[in-house]
């Protein structure tokens, strides 16, 4: 058993990159040096400008090699501002892989999340019926502000009363977050915010949802906390594996960047608990059968919000990403889809959190195997499974029968007790003597 677990969504699109012809003229190659077949190179060159875990991982990592400035590199966490400047005037050999898509924001902008999930949803309906569209209603009512504010106010005057939630569309950590029963917050929010705005800065206004707020959420000990769970998605949507994360725990914000100004907070033990923990304390209070429930209701989040981009997220074989899904539980044990993150935080705020995301990044270098070492056939590899393949994935092996659907069961197992070190053992091993057999 272990607490992770991956996804594979249909064929995507291909994405637009400079020809090989324009390499000396507009754009900048990369992996060029050492030649394209991916196991004749003796070194892996790496390049990030991130000075977290991440940076500690891959020096770590045997046979990789750092590459500073303007260096030739195989591999490249990138920033998204790298991404916006420099991927359509780069050229990149067959090998060479970078740490996010075109348009990731597809998926992680709030805005843009709502808006294709709601057409994801219409599409399911008048495809497959009401039945199967309700597997998309894991996100809260959203309006986008302020170009849907008067349906806003529609939703608004159905409900008196109730609470919502402002959230500016492409900002993190908390920030700008407000909440507000009354119409008249919104225009005065929007009144401070073009004055200051204008006066101070000269920016104008950005985009905001204004989203119902889940009055009833799950409490541990009196507070509010919601999931992390890290996603990879290789190659979209051919691949994507979903790697189990943490509870965060806070009265109201659930951001750890929040967190660290409360008074009780704790540096060195934090405010996370493991996912597996989490279950266990679930499971103790409300039985196995409610558990396995919401982790499935939780796996369905997954594919059907990367299912809703799958057409209009731009694949390239480059590519790869790891989004962070925050993810909110409610007395019900209902699973709510809060956000996406494109560059979920490496930065450890515990020895327990350096580790979890230590294994996380090890593992996720494992299967996005620049070194080359696997077949492509694994169900598992360390901390994630296969959960998707055009296709759910079963635990068992073969083809099952998907029609009914008998007895097959996911091959997931988010939450579950992790054998992770001794599954990369075997895995490896067997790789290994797999090679030498067949030389």
């Amino acid at each position: 058993m272990v607490p992770s677990r991956e996804a594979l969504l249909g064929p995507g699109t291909t994405a637009i990159r400079c020809p090989k012809k324009l390499q000396n003229q507009n754009c900048k190659g990369h992996g060029l040096s050492k030649g394209k077949e991916r196991e004749q190179r003796a070194s892996i060159r790496f390049k990030t400008t991130l000075m977290n875990t991440l940076m500690d991982v891959l020096r770590h990592r045997p046979g990789w090699v750092e590459v500073k400035d303007e260096g030739e590199w195989d591999f490249y966490w990138c920033d998204v501002s790298w991404l916006r400047e420099n991927f359509d005037h780069t050229y990149m050999d067959e090998h060479v892989r970078i740490s996010h898509f075109r348009n990731h924001y597809e998926l992680t902008r709030k805005n843009y999340m709502v808006k294709n999930l709601k057409r994801f949803r219409k599409q399911l309906e008048h495809e497959a019926g009401k039945l199967e569209a309700a597997k998309c209603d894991f996100f809260p009512k959203t309006f986008e502000m302020p170009c849907e504010y008067h349906l806003f106010v529609e939703e608004f005057r159905k409900n008196p009363g109730i609470t919502w939630i402002m959230k500016p569309v492409a900002r993190s950590q908390g920030k700008g977050i407000f909440l507000f029963r009354r119409l008249k917050d919104i225009m005065d929010w929007r009144k401070d915010t073009r004055s200051s705005d204008n006066q101070k800065d000269d920016i104008p206004v950005e985009n905001y949802v204004a989203q119902r707020y889940i009055e009833n959420p799950y409490l541990i000990g009196g507070r509010k906390f919601d999931l992390r769970v890290y996603v990879l998605v290789m190659s979209v949507f051919a691949e994507c594996l979903l790697w189990s994360g943490h509870g965060r725990q806070d009265v109201h914000l659930t951001n750890v960047a929040v967190q660290k100004t409360s008074p009780d907070y704790h540096p060195k033990k934090g405010c996370k608990w493991m996912l597996q923990r989490f279950r266990q304390y679930l499971a103790s209070k409300h039985g196995p059968e409610a558990v396995e429930t919401l982790f499935r209701d939780i796996d369905n989040i997954f594919v059907k919000s990367l299912q809703s981009v799958q057409k209009v997220i731009i694949s390239d074989k480059h590519c790869f990403e790891l989004y962070g899904y925050d993810i909110l539980i409610d007395q019900d044990l209902k699973p709510w889809l809060l956000e996406v993150n494109a560059s979920p935080s490496l930065t450890a705020s515990s020895q327990e959190d350096y580790e979890l995301k230590t294994c996380l990044l090890e593992d996720t270098l494992h299967v996005v195997d620049m070194e080359a070492r696997l077949t492509g056939r694994e169900k598992r590899v360390g901390g994630f499974d296969l959960m998707w393949n055009d296709g759910p994935v079963s635990r068992e092996e073969g083809a099952p029968d998907l029609s009914g659907m008998g007895n097959f069961v996911t091959n997931t197992h988010l939450g579950c007790v992790n054998d992770r070190k001794k599954q990369l053992r075997e895995l490896f091993c067997s790789l290994q003597v797999q090679k030498k057999a067949s030389s």
